[in-house]
């Protein structure tokens, strides 16, 4: 028998930009990635600022707070494109609204080298603000309502900001999609020097003593069993019955 397993690769991406139509001249300033293999954070991060070789239009100030000066020593997207590229190659990509940034990159990709074609063409597109809309029709879906909807910690989040956007982003995608927020083995040593910062993850010493395991008592048991029935009564059947 072949134990193989095909390790599936997500990364979660966000921009910020200096405004928001590519075709009105505007261009991408930041990128953040988050990886994940398996449905577990890896702490392989991409995180990139740009220098736009442009304005900044207020309104798109006001939300990131990225200003020209603080740019102004960064790198252009021409240099750092094949270490992008080769970061999100063949992964499979998780964005908000992912035609936007979409949009953006396939326009720095064009302003570079048409030799990259597409984003598209060497990755696969997951858009959580579609499949937000699928899953609570009618409701607001942005990513603060679906932080308040899924109880996930964006308290921190003063300003929008691609890395930051793309953590959070990583936990509402595992808390929509049925799976564990984020979970991350390590010691405590390792938390602190990556800087994190979500108060949702919790990160364990490898060598910590086995959990231990308390036992419901007979009264426990009696009741919990009372509870079930009267479940089973009001609604016509208790599936932990089953």
């Amino acid at each position: 028998m072949d134990d193989d397993k095909t390790t599936m690769r997500q990364i979660v991406l966000d921009t910020e930009t200096t405004g928001i139509d590519p075709k009105e001249g505007h261009r991408m300033i930041e990128i953040g990635c988050v990886e994940m293999l398996d449905r577990r954070v890896t702490n392989n991060d991409y995180h990139q600022y740009l220098q736009p070789d442009r304005a900044i239009d207020e309104e798109a100030q006001a939300v990131h707070g990225i200003t020209p000066e603080f740019l102004a020593d960064k790198p252009r997207f021409r240099e750092i494109v094949d270490q992008f590229m080769e970061y999100v190659q063949g992964a499979e990509l998780i964005i908000h609204n992912a035609p936007f940034d979409v949009g953006f990159i396939n326009n720095e990709l064009k302003l570079v080298s048409p030799k990259w074609g597409c984003l598209e063409d060497h990755c696969t597109i997951l858009d959580t603000l579609v499949m937000a809309r699928d899953k609570y029709p009618g409701q607001r879906n942005s990513l603060d309502a679906l932080c308040k909807r899924l109880d996930v910690n964006n308290q921190h989040r003063e300003l929008h900001g691609a890395l930051l956007d793309s953590q959070i982003l990583a936990d509402v995608y595992l808390a929509m999609t049925g799976g564990q927020k984020t979970l991350m083995l390590g010691s405590e040593d390792d938390a602190v020097g990556q800087g994190e910062h979500r108060s949702d993850i919790r990160r364990f010493a490898e060598n910590r003593p086995p959990l231990k395991v308390i036992s419901a008592n007979d009264d426990e048991i009696s009741a919990h069993q009372e509870r079930l029935t009267a479940i089973n009564d009001a609604a016509g059947r208790c599936l932990w019955q089953d």
